[in-house]
C-alpha cells in the first residue's frame, strides 16, 4: 500500500476522535458560567479548532498535493511573522517564503534531494541577502536569524509531507497535548512542586502543564501510532515549541507573533509546538 494512501487512512481514523473531541469541546465551552474570566477566549479558541482541523485533515485526503499546500501555506504565513518580529529585510524574506514553498514541494516531488545538499544550499541561501547588499553591521545577525527561520519554519513543515500517516498522528496530538498543558498548569500549576515555572522566558509554563501534555499526547495510541521515541518527540515539542517562541518575541518585545487568529494571535503562536515536534520525530523516528 502506498503511502499517500497509508496516510488518507490515518486522516479517516482521527475523523472519529477530532469529532468527538471538538463536540466535547463546545459543549464544555458552550455552558462555561459567565464569571469564568477565560469564557469568551476559550470559546474563540474553540471556533479557530473548529476551522483547523477539517483543513489540516483534508490535506491529507487530498494526497501529496494537499499537504504540500498545507505545508507551503503554513510556512509562507509563517516566515512572514517570523521576519516581522526578528527584524529581517524584504530579500531575507525573500528567501524565507521561497524555501516555505520549495522544500515542501521537494519533499512531495523529490525527496531524494533533501540532503546534505540542500543544507549546503539554505546556508548560503540565509547569508544571500546580507552578503550581496554589503551589509557590514547587521549582516551576520541577519544570516543567523535567516538560518534559524528556515531550520525552525521550512524545513520542519516538511515532515507534513514526508510522515505521512505519522504526520497524521504528531498534528493531532501537538492540538491534544496543548490543550492537556493548559488543563494540566491550571488544575495543579498554582502550588507545590509542579507549580515551578519551566523557564524565566514564560513564567506561566510550569512542569504540571508538562505533565498535562504528557498525558494528553499519549493519546497517539488511539491512532494506533504509540512509541516512545514519537511520544518523546511530539511531547518534547509541546514543552520546548512554546518557549522557543517565547524567546523569539521577547527579544522582539512583541506579545504575539500576529493578531488575526483568533484565540491565538499569529500563526506562529499556534504552530510553534508543531514546528519543533515535527523537527524531533523526523530526527527520532
Amino acid at each position: 500500500m502506498s503511502a499517500v494512501l497509508i496516510a488518507e487512512e490515518a486522516a479517516a481514523r482521527a475523523v472519529p476522535l477530532v469529532a468527538g473531541v471538538l463536540g466535547a469541546g463546545g459543549v464544555a465551552v458552550a455552558v462555561l458560567p459567565s464569571k469564568v474570566r477565560m469564557r469568551a477566549e476559550l470559546r474563540k479558541r474553540w471556533r479557530t479548532w473548529a476551522l483547523v482541523a477539517p483543513v489540516f485533515l483534508g490535506a491529507y485526503f487530498l494526497g501529496g498535493g494537499g499537504t504540500f499546500a498545507l505545508a507551503a501555506g503554513l510556512g509562507v504565513v509563517a516566515a512572514g511573522e517570523f521576519a516581522r518580529m526578528a527584524g529581517l529585510r524584504r530579500g531575507d524574506l525573500a528567501v524565507l517564503v521561497t524555501a516555505a514553498v520549495a522544500l515542501p514541494a521537494l519533499a512531495w516531488l523529490a525527496p531524494r534531494l533533501l540532503d546534505v545538499r540542500a543544507a549546503a544550499l539554505l546556508l548560503v541561501a540565509a547569508a544571500l541577502a546580507p552578503v550581496l547588499g554589503g551589509d557590514d553591521r547587521t549582516g551576520f545577525t541577519r544570516t543567523a536569524r535567516t538560518a534559524f527561520g528556515l531550520l525552525w519554519i521550512p524545513v520542519a513543515l516538511t515532515g507534513l509531507v514526508t510522515l505521512g500517516d505519522t504526520g497524521v498522528a504528531v498534528g493531532l496530538a501537538v492540538a491534544l497535548g496543548d490543550v492537556g498543558a493548559w488543563c494540566g498548569g491550571t488544575a495543579l500549576g498554582r502550588r507545590g512542586p509542579l507549580a515551578r515555572p519551566l523557564s524565566p522566558l514564560s513564567p506561566n509554563k510550569t512542569w504540571a502543564g508538562v505533565l498535562g501534555a504528557a498525558v494528553a499526547t499519549a493519546l497517539l495510541l488511539v491512532l494506533g501510532e504509540f512509541t516512545l521515541p514519537l511520544w518523546a518527540a511530539v511531547t518534547g515539542g509541546c514543552v520546548l515549541g512554546d518557549l522557543l517562541e517565547s524567546m523569539v518575541k521577547r527579544e522582539s518585545g512583541v506579545k504575539d507573533a500576529g493578531s488575526w487568529l483568533p484565540g491565538f494571535g499569529g500563526l506562529l503562536d499556534r504552530i510553534d509546538s508543531l514546528l519543533v515536534a515535527l523537527l524531533l520525530t523526523m530526527v527520532m523516528t
